[in-house]
């Protein structure tokens, strides 16, 4: 487990992920994990960056197929506490290494940063990791700057659970340290999870700031919800849709790490130049 001798060597190609986010991270770093846990999944939930072909597939977090996973003989398994029911499974396989983005006490994007370090010296990446980190930083700015020029409107972040509930974006979570980075007002001044988001009735929304300009983040669950919602009285009598104020941006992982974090904040500075 960690602490012990976890430690890929450069350029190791038998590293498996069961974390979409530190996938994520080693293609940023320029390694290609051996497999991933539901990896037919990415291009829904992770999108960019593309995973490249050859890829194990090892079945879901909830039920990994531990004998394909054994027979690719891995050299490390990274993994969550999320997951640590599997741990004493996994370590049975190969040295498993537990990487923490999402806890108590704690903003996402900062220890997304610290872990991203800990996984490039593991790898055999380390100034590849710093590098990264270096171009994320100098992005983060750009697109700060970007953000000095449009209006200080605040912005709500959803994605919904059906018709009636949705997630908004906040507090320690990757979207909101993302915000904050670049300078968005968050409209949602509840609270949130050390994941990021608070689940709320529709109807909260009204209790949003009336300038407030809506995100809605895909996939779009039901994929006609906006359609629906049109025939809603309710839906219809808020401030962000009378006024014509909401967007709907693609799929950004919210339980991501850097690399989704700058994803996320390239996406909200293009839909709010836009509705400038």
């Amino acid at each position: 487990m960690t602490g012990g001798p976890a430690i890929a060597r450069a350029g190791d190609a038998n590293v498996v992920s069961l974390d979409y986010g530190l996938a994520s991270t080693m293609l940023a770093l320029g390694s290609v994990p051996r497999a991933i846990a539901s990896l037919r999944n990415w291009s829904e939930w992770v999108v960019e960056p593309a995973m490249p072909s050859g890829v194990v597939d090892i079945g879901t977090t909830a039920e990994i197929n531990l004998e394909v996973l054994t027979s690719l003989r891995p050299s490390l398994i990274l993994t969550t506490p999320f997951l640590a029911a599997l741990d004493e499974k996994l370590s049975r396989i190969a040295p498993v290494e537990i990487f923490t983005v999402y806890a108590e006490n704690g903003e996402a994007l900062d220890r997304s940063y610290a872990e991203t370090l800990r996984l490039g010296a593991m790898i055999g990446r380390q100034r590849e990791a710093e590098a990264y980190l270096a171009r994320a930083d100098a992005t983060f700015g750009r697109l700060r700057d970007r953000m000095k020029g449009l209006s200080t409107r605040p912005v709500a972040v959803i994605n919904f659970i059906d018709q009636r509930h949705a997630r908004i974006y906040g507090g320690p979570g990757l979207y909101g340290g993302a915000m904050r980075r670049i300078g968005i007002e968050n409209a949602w001044k509840g609270e949130a999870s050390y994941w990021g988001f608070q689940t709320i009735g529709l109807e909260q929304l009204a209790e949003l700031d009336e300038e407030a300009h809506l995100v809605v983040v895909s996939p779009l669950l039901p994929p006609d919800v906006l359609t629906r919602l049109s025939e809603s009285p309710l839906w219809t009598s808020l401030p962000f849709v009378r006024r014509q104020r909401i967007s709907v941006v693609p799929g950004v992982l919210m339980f991501g790490m850097v690399q989704e974090a700058l994803r996320f904040s390239t996406l909200m500075v293009g839909v709010l130049e836009t509705a400038a």
